[in-house]
C-alpha cells in the first residue's frame, strides 16, 4: 500500500531513529511511505483560541500538500504532529466559515476541501496490516515493558486514537511482539512537554513519578511514540541519577524493528540511557 507521510521537524533531527526504524519496518511490511513535498512545521502546539486562525494555517497547508498528491489520507509518527494536524483538520471540517477564511488567507494555494484523513502510524499498523499479521522473527520474550501514551495521542477525545481513559493499542502491539506488558497509573500523565526548556525541575519531578511508577510495576523499559516525551523521560534522567536507576526509553518502532530482525536500523546511539545492555542481557541483540 502507498500512503503520504508527514515526518515533521523532529524526525529529521533528534528523533531520526524513530523515522529510520519506521521506514525499515514499512519496507518489510509493504507500506510505501511517500514523504510530502514541501511540507512545513505543523506548528507543534494546537492553538486553543477560537479566533486564532493564523496558527492553523501551518497544519492545513500540509493537508493541502496531501490533496495535491491526489490522496485523501496521510500518516504521521510524532504524537504532537498527529495532534496538531488532526485538531486543525477537525476544526475546519466542522466549521465551513473558518475553512473559507483560511483558504482566503492562503490565496497562492489551492483551496483545502476538508477531505483528508490524518492517521497515526500505530493505527495504520493496527487497521491496515493487523498486529496479528506482523512477521515476528525475534519475539521479545522475557522483556517487561510499559507503554507510555502521554497526552497527545488521546486528548482531546475527538482525535484520540484509542479509548482516552483506558488505551490498549500499544499494549496490544507489544504483546504480539512477545513482550510482557505491565500496566501503571502514570501511562497517561503529561511528561511536562515543552516546560523542559524553562521549568526543568517540573519535568524532572514528572519524569521521576512516571519512571518510578513503571519500575514498581516491574518494567525494564518504557515504550512511547512522542519525541518530546522521549527526550524528557530519557535525557532528564541525567538530573535524577541519585534518585532513580537508569531506565531505557524506546520508540515502539524500535522494538518492532528488533522483532522483525532489523537490527541495523535501531540507532540506539541517540539515547541517553543505552537500551543495548538490557536487550543483550535478554538475548534479543547479538
Amino acid at each position: 500500500m502507498k500512503i503520504p507521510y508527514y515526518p515533521g521537524c523532529t524526525l529529521k533531527t533528534t528523533a531520526k531513529n524513530f523515522e529510520d526504524t519506521t521506514l525499515a519496518i514499512s519496507n518489510v511490511l509493504g507500506i510505501e511511505l511517500i514523504e510530502l513535498p514541501r511540507w512545513n512545521c505543523c506548528g507543534t502546539v494546537y492553538s486553543l483560541a477560537s479566533d486564532d486562525l493564523m496558527h492553523q494555517l501551518a497544519p492545513i497547508r500540509n493537508l493541502i500538500r496531501v490533496q495535491e498528491m491526489g490522496y485523501n489520507n496521510v500518516t504521521t509518527l510524532c504524537s504532537m504532529c498527529y495532534n496538531t494536524l488532526e485538531q486543525a483538520n477537525q476544526l475546519v471540517k466542522g466549521d465551513p466559515e473558518k475553512l473559507e477564511k483560511m483558504n482566503s488567507f492562503m490565496d497562492q494555494e489551492e483551496d483545502y476541501t476538508g477531505e483528508v484523513t490524518v492517521v497515526h502510524y500505530l493505527t495504520l499498523l493496527q487497521k491496515e496490516i493487523g498486529f496479528e499479521n506482523l512477521p515476528v522473527k525475534v519475539p521479545l520474550t522475557g522483556l517487561t515493558v510499559v507503554p507510555y501514551y502521554g497526552c497527545l495521542l488521546l486528548r482531546p477525545e475527538e482525535i484520540s486514537i484509542d479509548n482516552p481513559e483506558k488505551p490498549t493499542i500499544m499494549a496490544e502491539l507489544l504483546t504480539v511482539l512477545g513482550a510482557d506488558v505491565a500496566d501503571h497509573p502514570y501511562k497517561l500523565e503529561c511528561c511536562g512537554s515543552y516546560h523542559t526548556v524553562n521549568y526543568k525541575d517540573v519535568v524532572c519531578e514528572k519524569t521521576y513519578n512516571i519512571l518510578n511508577s513503571a519500575r514498581k510495576r516491574g518494567a525494564e523499559a518504557v515504550v512511547l511514540s512522542c519525541p518530546l516525551c522521549e527526550f524528557n523521560l530519557d535525557v532528564r534522567q541525567k538530573d535524577l541519577k541519585k534518585e532513580l536507576a537508569p531506565m531505557p526509553i524506546l520508540y515502539f518502532s524500535q522494538l518492532l524493528a528488533l522483532s522483525l530482525g532489523l537490527d541495523d536500523s535501531l540507532e540506539f546511539d541517540q539515547h541517553y540511557v543505552n537500551p543495548e545492555p538490557l536487550l543483550k542481557e535478554k538475548g534479543l541483540l547479538r
